[in-house]
Protein backbone atom coordinates (compact mmCIF):
# COMPACT_ATOMS: atom_id res chain seq x y z
CA UNK A 1 0.00 0.00 0.00
CA UNK A 2 2.89 2.39 0.70
CA UNK A 3 3.98 2.22 -2.93
CA UNK A 4 0.50 3.39 -3.98
CA UNK A 5 0.35 6.44 -1.67
CA UNK A 6 1.82 8.92 -4.19
CA UNK A 7 -0.71 7.76 -6.77
CA UNK A 8 -3.62 8.05 -4.35
CA UNK A 9 -2.59 11.66 -3.68
CA UNK A 10 -2.55 12.50 -7.40
CA UNK A 11 -5.27 14.60 -8.99
CA UNK A 12 -7.20 13.77 -12.15
CA UNK A 13 -6.28 15.73 -15.27
CA UNK A 14 -7.12 14.87 -18.86
CA UNK A 15 -3.91 13.77 -20.56
CA UNK A 16 -2.12 13.61 -17.20
CA UNK A 17 0.97 11.39 -17.21
CA UNK A 18 2.25 12.14 -13.70
CA UNK A 19 3.77 12.55 -11.31
CA UNK A 20 1.05 14.61 -9.58
CA UNK A 21 -1.74 14.42 -12.20
CA UNK A 22 -3.09 11.48 -14.18
CA UNK A 23 -5.98 10.47 -16.37
CA UNK A 24 -7.09 6.83 -16.17
CA UNK A 25 -4.60 5.51 -18.75
CA UNK A 26 -1.78 7.64 -17.34
CA UNK A 27 -2.39 6.12 -13.90
CA UNK A 28 -2.46 2.56 -15.26
CA UNK A 29 0.77 2.91 -17.22
CA UNK A 30 2.61 4.65 -14.35
CA UNK A 31 1.57 2.12 -11.69
CA UNK A 32 2.41 -0.84 -13.94
CA UNK A 33 5.86 0.61 -14.56
CA UNK A 34 6.76 2.30 -11.26
CA UNK A 35 5.15 -0.10 -8.77
CA UNK A 36 5.27 -3.43 -10.61
CA UNK A 37 8.42 -2.86 -12.69
CA UNK A 38 6.71 -3.71 -15.98
CA UNK A 39 7.64 -2.10 -19.31
CA UNK A 40 6.26 1.39 -19.80
CA UNK A 41 3.31 1.27 -22.17
CA UNK A 42 2.75 3.90 -24.90
CA UNK A 43 1.50 7.25 -23.63
CA UNK A 44 -1.59 7.83 -25.81
CA UNK A 45 -1.61 11.24 -24.08
CA UNK A 46 -2.93 12.95 -27.20
CA UNK A 47 -6.27 11.14 -26.80
CA UNK A 48 -8.90 13.07 -24.88
CA UNK A 49 -10.39 10.61 -22.36
CA UNK A 50 -13.85 11.84 -23.42
CA UNK A 51 -13.21 10.65 -26.99
CA UNK A 52 -14.38 7.09 -26.39
CA UNK A 53 -13.94 5.99 -30.02
CA UNK A 54 -10.24 6.92 -30.01
CA UNK A 55 -9.89 5.49 -26.51
CA UNK A 56 -11.38 2.21 -27.77
CA UNK A 57 -8.97 2.18 -30.72
CA UNK A 58 -6.01 2.66 -28.36
CA UNK A 59 -7.36 0.02 -25.98
CA UNK A 60 -7.76 -2.47 -28.82
CA UNK A 61 -4.21 -1.77 -30.02
CA UNK A 62 -2.80 -2.39 -26.53
CA UNK A 63 -5.02 -5.43 -25.87
CA UNK A 64 -3.16 -7.33 -28.62
CA UNK A 65 -0.15 -7.45 -26.26
CA UNK A 66 -2.15 -9.00 -23.43
CA UNK A 67 -4.36 -11.97 -22.64
CA UNK A 68 -7.89 -11.49 -21.28
CA UNK A 69 -8.61 -13.50 -18.17
CA UNK A 70 -9.15 -13.51 -14.44
CA UNK A 71 -8.03 -10.43 -12.54
CA UNK A 72 -4.53 -10.57 -11.03
CA UNK A 73 -2.16 -8.02 -9.55
CA UNK A 74 -0.99 -5.64 -12.33
CA UNK A 75 -3.85 -6.63 -14.68
CA UNK A 76 -5.46 -3.81 -16.62
CA UNK A 77 -9.18 -3.52 -15.88
CA UNK A 78 -11.01 -2.26 -18.96
CA UNK A 79 -14.57 -0.99 -18.66
CA UNK A 80 -16.93 -1.39 -21.61
CA UNK A 81 -20.23 0.14 -22.64
CA UNK A 82 -21.32 -1.86 -25.63
CA UNK A 83 -18.39 -1.92 -28.06
CA UNK A 84 -16.71 1.14 -26.50
CA UNK A 85 -13.94 1.08 -23.91
CA UNK A 86 -14.92 3.90 -21.56
CA UNK A 87 -12.42 3.58 -18.70
CA UNK A 88 -9.38 1.69 -17.41
CA UNK A 89 -7.91 0.92 -14.01
CA UNK A 90 -5.20 -1.32 -12.59
CA UNK A 91 -5.52 -4.30 -10.26
CA UNK A 92 -3.61 -3.94 -7.00
CA UNK A 93 -3.41 -5.79 -3.69
CA UNK A 94 -5.02 -3.98 -0.75
CA UNK A 95 -5.11 -5.76 2.61
CA UNK A 96 -4.46 -9.12 0.90
CA UNK A 97 -7.45 -8.62 -1.43
CA UNK A 98 -7.57 -7.65 -5.09
CA UNK A 99 -8.76 -4.12 -5.77
CA UNK A 100 -8.75 -1.71 -8.72
CA UNK A 101 -6.97 1.62 -8.56
CA UNK A 102 -8.65 4.18 -10.83
CA UNK A 103 -9.00 7.89 -11.46
CA UNK A 104 -11.62 9.99 -13.18
CA UNK A 105 -13.09 13.49 -13.40
CA UNK A 106 -16.00 12.81 -11.06
CA UNK A 107 -14.38 10.25 -8.75
CA UNK A 108 -10.82 11.49 -8.36
CA UNK A 109 -8.24 8.83 -7.55
CA UNK A 110 -9.46 5.89 -5.48
CA UNK A 111 -9.34 2.14 -5.10
CA UNK A 112 -12.25 -0.27 -4.82
CA UNK A 113 -12.24 -3.98 -4.03
CA UNK A 114 -13.06 -6.01 -7.15
CA UNK A 115 -16.71 -6.67 -6.25
CA UNK A 116 -17.30 -2.97 -5.60
CA UNK A 117 -15.47 -1.94 -8.78
CA UNK A 118 -17.42 -4.40 -10.92
CA UNK A 119 -20.70 -3.26 -9.34
CA UNK A 120 -20.00 0.27 -10.67
CA UNK A 121 -19.84 -0.85 -14.30
CA UNK A 122 -21.80 -3.13 -16.66
CA UNK A 123 -18.83 -4.97 -18.20
CA UNK A 124 -15.23 -5.26 -17.01
CA UNK A 125 -12.57 -7.24 -18.88
CA UNK A 126 -9.16 -7.85 -17.30
CA UNK A 127 -5.96 -8.11 -19.32
CA UNK A 128 -2.66 -9.55 -18.06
Amino acid sequence: MNALKPFLAARYQSGGRGPAVFDCWGLVRAVRHEVFGLPLLPSWGEIDPDDKRRLTHACSAEAKRFTPGAPAVASIATVWRGALCIHVGIVVNINERLAVLETGKRIGTRWLYLDDFEAQYLKVVYYS
